[in-house]
Formats: structure tokens, sequence, C-alpha cells
């Protein structure tokens, strides 16, 4: 297909696509998925090899959250019946991360509920941070507690992070549909924040909320001109009890035209396979790794992802290789870009301008069946006494 051979070219060179050339990805046939999948998945090669970064979750701070983000399980409002619990000492968040590297994570991912961190939520973070740095050697730490506030970015970085994560979620246009407590401005302003400190950008989206095409290329877009380090790509998880329960919208192939558009529009970034794999993705999980380079292992903060070694095995399977700890992650040019200071506007080609092609939302007959028998609340790991799940 001449689309994806100058998809091809483009990624190996750095350039944005078009607009029309996103759309057209997301919207080809099923007959032409392998297709797809191969083409994206030579950019990904290129800049990542067969390499799979492991990323572990640790939540602080489970449940209660005074934001109303309708996705979420831990919203203000939420019925659902998650684990619910105040922040985990230091010893206890050590503990728990601790095994996510036992298990080949190299990253350790701090999340906390809540609209964004007090400044002495910041230094119990902090104490997290050295903590979990001081008995895992070379481990990277990603922080994610909310919006951010002046100088606590910093305070972070000082601590010993070594990047912060939020993400835009969604479109700017339909932003407003998903989430009123706050805006997408100050999604952004918090990413620009941790950038100006130097930590590294964390940054992505969640698919299947009932989003158009042209949403989806809208938020990796604006992704792509925000230029994270990494660019997680959650898919819904239809939690019972939040007012996204229903939306179950998401098909394997969907997922994965999904990855192969943000591959294609962000070539050399960390492309993350976050929350919703297990439940979306389904048995076509490892086709995805010829995608992305980047996984969680193991459980997410309020349900159960599918067991740590059976992530290992896929891995191995698919003949791909768990990337070691003294391995830089992120291409020459965009490490070094990022060597002093977090902001990388200079690491990727500019982002050119294409045509508006407008993309009708998912047709039903694509409509993926509820399958609520694949959502698990998480009962073990952190804030109980059961084992993790590494």
């Amino acid at each position: 297909m001449d689309l994806l051979n100058t998809l091809v070219d483009k990624g190996l060179r750095r350039e944005l696509p078009t607009r029309e050339e996103a759309l057209a990805v997301l919207a080809s046939p099923d007959d032409d998925l392998l297709d797809v999948v191969a083409a994206a998945g030579k950019v990904r090669r290129q800049w990542f090899g067969r390499r799979v970064k492991l990323n572990y979750l640790v939540n602080l701070k489970s449940g209660l959250c005074p934001e109303d983000c309708s996705y979420c399980s831990q919203r203000l409002g939420s019925k659902a019946e998650i684990l619910k619990y105040t922040w985990l000492k230091p010893d206890e968040a050590s503990k728990a991360a601790a095994a996510g590297v036992a298990g080949g994570a190299k990253r350790v991912c701090l999340v906390a509920s809540g609209r964004g961190p007090t400044d002495r939520d910041v230094d119990r973070v902090s104490q997290t941070i050295e903590a979990i740095k001081e008995q895992n050697e070379g481990v990277e730490v990603c922080a994610c507690l909310g919006l951010l506030s002046d100088g606590q970015a910093g305070r972070l970085r000082s601590a010993g992070a070594d990047a912060y994560n939020h993400n835009l979620n969604t479109s700017e246009g339909t932003y407003g549909d998903i989430t009123t407590t706050h805006t997408y401005a100050d999604r952004v302003e918090t990413v620009h924040q941790a950038q100006a400190a130097g930590l590294s950008a964390c940054s992505g989206l969640i698919a299947g909320m009932g989003e158009s095409d042209s949403d989806l290329v809208d938020v990796v877009f604006a992704l792509r001109e925000l230029d994270p380090d990494s660019v997680p790509v959650n898919f819904l998880i239809p939690f019972e009890g939040t007012p996204l329960a229903k939306e179950w919208n998401l098909t394997p192939q969907r997922c994965l035209r999904i990855l192969a558009m943000v591959r294609f529009v962000c070539p050399d970034v960390e492309v993350r396979l976050a929350g919703g794999r297990e439940v979306h993705l389904r048995s076509m999980q490892p086709l995805a790794l010829h995608l992305v380079n980047s996984i969680f292992l193991g459980d997410y903060l309020t349900s159960e992802g599918q067991a740590g070694q059976a992530d290992l095995d896929m891995i191995a399977d698919a003949g791909f290789e768990v990337e070691g700890a003294g391995t830089t992650t992120l291409p020459r040019h965009r490490a070094e870009a990022g060597a002093d200071c977090g902001s990388h506007s200079g690491g990727c080609a500019p982002c050119g301008e294409g045509p508006e092609a407008a993309a009708a939302p998912a047709e039903a007959s694509e409509a993926s069946v509820a399958r609520t028998d694949l959502v698990a609340v998480r009962r073990r790991g952190a804030g109980t006494d059961l084992a993790p799940n590494a």
C-alpha cells in the first residue's frame, strides 16, 4: 500500500504524518491489519530494536479522589468496589516497588489519587523515592500525583525522580465531556512544569471512551507537539459503578490500529501499552509488541493484570527481549536532547500540517462485546497483606 510505504518512510525520518494519513490508518479494513502492524513494526524496530521496557505501578493512595473524571474507578462518586486506603509509608511503597523490580521492571511508577499533591505530600513522596532508589540500584522512578503547583516538580527532581506522568487522556475538544473539575489546559501546564524542572515527561491517552477517529488523531497530534519522552496508550476499563461502565467500543483490531497510528505519529518515542490491554486485546496482545516498546508488568492501579510471568513469557515467545537496566531506552538523539533539561522540543522533526479530514465514530458493528468477566478489581499488592502480582 502506498499509504503504508509513505508512513514508514516518514517514521524512519521522524516526520509527522498528515492528519489524513493518520485517519486512514484508523479507518483501514481488518483485511489490511497485518500489513498495518508490519509497517508500524518497521518504525518501532528502527528506533527501539526488539527491546521491551517493563514498568511497574505502585498505587500510593487509592480511591476517594475529589475529581470527577468519568473513566476513573477512584473518581468522586464512584461506586466501583475498589481498594481504598490512604498514603502508603515509604517502606511499604519501597517493598511493593521491589517486587516489580525483581520481576524485571526497569521503571517504578508511583501514583496517588487526588487533584494534586500538597507540599506535605511531595515531602512524603520524596522520602519514598529516596527509599526506592537506595534499595534498588539503577531503577527509574516516575511520579504521577496529579496537577502540580509551582516548585513541586523541582522538589521531586531533587529527590531523585526521573520522570513525571500526567496524561492528556482525550482531545481538547472533548475534554469537558469527560472531566469538569479541571481543564485540558491544566494538564498541559503540568507537563510543561515537569519538563521545565528537568523531569522526563510521560503523557498519553485513553481510547475507548466513545471518541471519534478525529478525536484520537487530535490528542495524539497534541502529544507529538507536547513532545513527551513516553506516551502510554490506555484502553478504557469500563468499571461497574463509573459513568463509562457501558462503553465497550473496542475490538482487538481497533486497538492495534490505534497503537499503529500512535507509532507513526510518535515514531521515536517510548510508546507504552498500558491499562486495558488484557481486557481489549486479549489473545492478540503479542501483536501489539510489534508496535509498542514498553508495557506495564503485573497489576494496575485498581484492576488486575495478567500474571507477571505470563508477560515475560509473551515477550520471549514473540521474539522480543526485556530491556536491561543498563540500556538507554530512548534513541540517542532524544536521550542527548534531554541530558540537560526536560524540554525536548529539538528532539523531533518539526510538526507539519496536513489536510483536515473528518472521520465518523466507529461503526456499531465494530463495537466489542461487553466482557465484564475480564475486569477484575485488584485485591492484592499495595494496600493489602497479600503478595503483589509481579
